[in-house]
């Protein structure tokens, strides 16, 4: 297989993009200029210089598939470029290409949640750190999509907008306590997918009501109550966690939940008490959720456990191998489009099995080897 085809699908998709500049002052093909930068982050590259210095370095090998009319661009350029192309496009094409390489199973949890990208801020010019929703299939291990919160608003304005760009039927949408609206809730419906959303404090009565519901029942050990019930244990280098769920849909426990028509498909209500054990030291935390799932506490339990894989194994990974809070692109769109650049690197360093190491070091190897630089652009 040609190297040419091995890059045909993440051409197809990003090839879309409309160039935002002047047509008198291309001296560069816009689609190069993506390649490199996609190539340049798989390969360690943080920066628009590091992307610049990876393209000189590699100028021959990029000139086999690449036209690269004027040879590679200026970080200037990049930068730029990266600047004024319409983020919503390239979140786009971002999209797309999951979708091309990515299939989904039935019942798969995806997690959402949100990341501050600390690096963006510019204090001197008056500007905050950007703030992306993103979405994790956790069996996949993929970023299937992002969303920018908007400068004077908060993830839940962004969780809509995201998920009417993804395709999650059948699938179980988790998020926390930010996202328990009933306009979200909603949202997750309409796209054919369900939900477990986590119900805090500020939830007012439905936080009050569960709690009450279950408080009741847990006093005389849950034996007269049609709850379903799962157990985990797990032991690891000298810790132990033990995790109990119940969880409910019997409608006569259910309509004792203040304002219970206003959630879209609520179907059971959830508690999840988890305890962990290091030496003499014990701690203990009870969670309540709503969910539009059939009462299944096994199944709960596991969907809930998942979500936070998207804290383990994408926004920690963003942080550690990708050096995510340390970058200083700021400028417009740059910080955006930058973190769709990080975000498609992750999914295919994610997706190469064969070499049995972190990120951090699959980054290091393509930039050693474009053999396996190729086989990760080729998956």
């Amino acid at each position: 297989m040609s190297e040419e085809v091995e890059i045909g699908g993440i051409a197809k998709h990003f090839g879309k993009v409309k160039d935002p500049r002047k047509e008198r002052t291309r001296r560069h093909k816009l689609l190069d200029i993506i390649l490199i930068a996609i190539c340049g982050v798989i390969c360690g590259a943080d920066s628009w210089v590091d992307i610049e210095l990876f393209g000189k370095s590699k100028l021959n090998w990029l000139k086999t598939f690449l036209e690269l009319p004027n040879g590679v661009p200026s970080h200037d350029t990049f930068g730029r470029v990266f600047a004024a192309i319409n983020p919503e496009e390239f979140e786009k094409g971002f999209m797309e290409w999951v979708q091309a390489i990515n299939e989904l199973t039935q019942g798969q949890v995806i997690a959402i949640d949100g990341k501050q990208l600390r690096g963006s801020r510019d204090g001197e010019n008056g500007k905050n750190a950007i703030y992306m929703v993103s979405a994790w299939a956790v069996e996949n291990q993929l970023v299937l999509g992002q969303h920018k919160v908007d400068e004077k608003s908060n993830e839940i304005t962004a969780i809509p907008k995201l998920l009417k760009l993804l395709e999650i039927t059948g699938c179980i949408v988790t998020i926390d306590a930010i996202g328990t609206q009933t306009k979200i809730a909603k949202a997750i419906l309409d796209r054919d997918g369900d939900y477990l959303l986590a119900v805090k404090e500020n939830q007012g009565h439905l936080y009050e009501d569960i709690h009450d519901l279950f408080e009741e029942d847990q006093k005389y050990d849950f034996e007269e109550a049609p709850y379903s019930y799962a157990k985990t244990i797990n032991k690891d280098h000298g810790r132990i966690e033990i995790r109990q769920c119940w969880s409910i849909s019997d409608p006569a426990y259910l309509t004792t939940i203040r304002g219970l028509g206003r959630w879209r498909g609520l179907k059971s209500v959830v508690m999840v008490i988890s305890e962990r054990r290091i030496g003499e030291k014990t701690e203990q935390q009870t969670c309540y959720f709503i969910t539009s799932l059939e009462s299944n506490a096994e199944k709960i339990l596991k969907a809930k456990r998942s979500h936070w894989s998207i804290e383990n194994k994408l926004h920690w990974v963003l942080d550690i191998a990708f050096r995510e809070d340390h970058c200083r692109v700021r400028k417009d769109n740059a910080p955006h489009n930058f973190a769709i650049l990080r975000h498609m690197a992750l999914n295919l360093l994610k997706q190469e099995h064969t070499v049995k190491a972190g990120i951090k070091a699959k980054r290091l190897k393509c930039g050693w080897d474009t053999g396996y630089l190729l086989k990760v652009l080729a998956d």
